[in-house]
Formats: structure tokens, sequence, C-alpha cells
């Protein structure tokens, strides 16, 4: 295990999950119409390759964000809908800082860099798989790291 000493950044909790398949009107048979979700957007982005619908858990700071994800083509990468739990979202105190210290300590993250997210926060995502140059990675599993507004971090942290 690495210790890599004080962090300049805090996790605070489960921002969300995101789930792909094929069609995710039948994702929200089960997560909407059975589960209770609620429905809160939709997002859609071509260069995501992405048609998502974004449902909610809960209120307020403890809500978690459940993302019904389907390809715009199945063909074309990302391909949102070839592993079912696409991946999970944690949301983060300072997503710059947390971004530097962690690939100072060798984290791997995708390309695109900080950016806006479905939901409006700035967003990245740490690397499935590690590498020589970064060793640290999600081990199989997407990461995203999303900055907290002001009012989750005086709940949460």
């Amino acid at each position: 295990m690495v210790h890599a000493g004080p962090k300049p950044f805090r996790v605070l909790g489960i921002q969300q999950v995101a789930i792909g398949g094929p069609d995710k009107q039948r994702l929200a048979a089960l997560w909407v119409d059975i589960l209770g979700l609620v429905p809160k957007s939709r997002f859609v982005s071509e260069r995501e390759n992405v048609d998502e619908d974004v449902c909610a858990l809960g209120s307020g700071a403890h809500a978690v964000e459940v993302d019904l994800m389907q390809p715009l083509d199945p063909a074309k990468k990302p391909a949102v809908h070839a592993t079912p739990l696409n991946h999970v979202g944690l949301w983060v105190d300072d997503l710059p800082k947390a971004v530097e210290w962690m690939a100072a300590h060798g984290v791997r993250f995708a390309p695109g860099g900080i950016r806006k997210g479905a939901s409006g926060y700035d967003i990245c995502f740490i690397h499935p798989k590690a590498n020589e140059e970064f060793p640290i990675a999600g081990e199989g599993v997407l990461i995203e790291l999303v900055q907290a507004p002001p009012e989750v971090v005086r709940s949460l942290g």
C-alpha cells in the first residue's frame, strides 16, 4: 500500500454511478420505473459518444446521481455500453489540486483533462489501466473525480 503523506484535497463521498447499456430505456425500466429514481436531465455528447439520462437517488448533499447511458453509435469509442458499470464518480473538495497531486504521485488520468461534465460540474477521469509512466490507476474501473459545489463541501466535508 502506498502512503503518500498529507493530501491537499479530500474525497467527500460518492457523487455518481454510471451504468451503460445498448438501450437506456431498458435501464430506465428498472432504475426509474421499478426502483423509483427521479430523472433530472438528459445529456448528449458526440465527443463522448453518449446519450444519457441523469437520475437522482436521495436529495441534497447526500444525493447520488445514477446515469443511464447508451452510445450514440455502438461502433464508436468510447463504448459507454461495453462495460455495464461504466464508472463511479467521487466528490472532491478541490479538483485541480487533487489532479495535480495525484499525477505527481503516479496516478494515470484519461485523456481530456478537467472539463464540464453532464451535470455541469468540473470533472476528470482516473484511467482504468496503469502504464509505465503512471503506475497507479483504477485497476479496471474508470473513476470520475467531480468538483463538489460549496454546499456539498460544507455538508460532507
